[in-house]
């Protein structure tokens, strides 16, 4: 089993920034990929970025690249989302969750574990 606990959400106003953190727990952190999806309310899970258990590969939706950068300390067992030059259209519930030897995949079904979820709202 791996816990996962997201935290650093909150209010901002567009232009902002948030960061995010993931604090894993159980099993053996650097042995999975992580990845950030969010959900706004009436639509579906969507993926935001992601990083393979290496460490070496990032991905990121084209909707936040050059905004969103995810990064992993895996001596803190932790994960990060930086969140720059926030916008009305980041608002949702953000989750974090964990892929066993993954690449960095966008497809949810990937993913063993998955948090509790954080929420990030954007004023205009």
């Amino acid at each position: 089993q791996v816990q996962l606990v997201e935290s650093g959400g909150g209010l901002v106003q567009a232009g902002g920034s948030l960061r995010l953190s993931c604090a894993a727990s159980g099993r053996t952190f650097s042995n999975y990929a992580m990845g950030w999806f969010r959900q706004a309310p009436g639509k579906e899970r969507e993926f935001v970025a992601a990083i393979s258990w290496r460490g070496e590969s990032t991905y990121t939706t084209d909707s936040v690249k050059g905004r969103f950068t995810i990064s992993r300390g895996n001596a803190k067992n932790t994960v990060y989302l930086q969140m720059n030059s926030l916008k009305p259209e980041d608002t949702a519930v953000y989750y974090c969750a964990a892929d066993f030897m993954g690449t960095g995949s966008n497809f949810p079904r990937r993913y063993e574990y998955w948090g509790q979820g954080t929420q990030v709202t954007v004023s205009s």
